[in-house]
């Protein structure tokens, strides 16, 4: 199968996209794979294959590779004497801002490009952590509860300590913190707002259990991956998680009972049906008192959550044949011609 991966993107999360399309070139070996790379300025190269090292971008060695644009149906390399094509199926794999924002999927669905990823609703409701909170109390799904602060407003929290603070619109544990009395707050919070001017203040869940579940939908039936029980200390940080974006080999299946693993995969299904159609996504379940509460919604995976599947490739073909097509308007100026008729124009 031809795929073209597009990594990299102007966020923070940059260097994360590079690490897990490069662990998926060594991960897809049956695949026709292509790479396509977004840089901080929006600019979009072909890279080849034999390139695909970390050192190639952290150099700027990208910029000597061919610069694409980008038309109906697919990216384009003007050469001296011609113009090639990138067509085929694209897996959007730019996390954080521009990727999972829904600026990526806009591009692609004004372009007709077609991609595995979160389209533009999906997008914005899993990007913004607010938003995911509001999905939730919509789709009658249990989560963490949560205070909204905003940059431009001061004021205490209501809830007891120790709480988790987070910026609303960022994963891989960026800016976030642990407070444990009113003392460290206002600091948590100026790490967070360096990051974003909306925050997420929730109770940290001392000894909760923690499961993470992944799937997709193809042929009209969701696929799930194993049911993983993360192994953390207080809580998931940057390098753990970015350590964790370049796993290749799958991990072992959290022992759970099947009522659990029903329930997970139940409320799995809530988040997903018609909003993630397209996509391969990963949920962060907390379990308290055996109840399940959504933490986070992926929509990009680190790596595409490949260790938590036995056929990793498959899944993706599958997944690749089972996209949702829009339909776009048909205009043919009826009305305009009409109304030049009806006027003797």
């Amino acid at each position: 199968m031809k795929l073209t991966i597009l990594f990299g993107g102007a966020s923070f999360e940059h260097e994360i996209s590079i690490v897990s399309a490069i662990t998926l070139k060594a991960k897809l070996q049956n695949f026709d794979l292509s790479f396509i790379f977004c840089d901080q300025d929006h600019s979009f190269y072909s890279i080849d294959t034999s390139k695909m090292k970390a050192t190639t971008f952290s150099k700027g060695e990208h910029k000597k590779m061919p610069r694409l644009s980008i038309s109906n149906g697919a990216f384009l390399e003007k050469k001296m004497f011609s113009t090639v094509e990138h067509k085929g199926t694209v897996l959007n794999l730019i996390h954080g801002a521009d990727g999972e924002d829904g600026t990526i999927a806009s591009l692609l669905d004004f372009f007709s490009i077609k991609y595995i990823g979160p389209r533009v609703n999906a997008s914005v409701f899993s990007y913004d952590k607010k938003y995911t909170k509001w999905l939730c109390e919509a789709k009658k799904i249990k989560s963490v509860a949560y205070e909204m602060f905003c940059s431009n407003e001061h004021k205490n929290i209501d809830m007891s300590y120790p709480v988790i603070v987070k910026p609303a619109s960022l994963g891989s544990s960026i800016g976030v913190s642990i407070v444990k009395d009113e003392s460290e707050l206002d600091y948590a919070l100026d790490v967070a707002y360096e990051y974003d001017k909306s925050i997420l203040v929730e109770p940290f869940i001392e000894d909760v259990k923690e499961y993470n579940l992944a799937g997709y939908m193809a042929n009209g039936k969701i696929v799930y991956s194993i049911v993983e029980e993360p192994q953390k200390e207080e809580f998931l940080d940057f390098e753990k998680k970015y350590m964790d974006f370049s796993r290749s080999e799958q991990v072992l299946k959290a022992d759970i009972s099947e009522e659990l693993e029903l329930k997970l995969r139940n409320t799995f299904d809530k988040v997903y049906k018609n909003m993630f159609e397209g996509a391969l996504i990963r949920c962060d379940f907390f379990v308290v008192n055996g109840e399940v509460l959504l933490n986070e919604i992926n929509p990009i995976p680190g790596s595409m959550a490949n260790y938590l599947f036995e056929d990793f490739e498959g899944g993706l073909e599958a997944l690749a044949s089972s996209l949702p097509h829009g339909k776009r308007a048909s205009v043919n100026y009826e009305y305009i011609h009409s109304i030049s008729s009806a006027k003797g124009k």
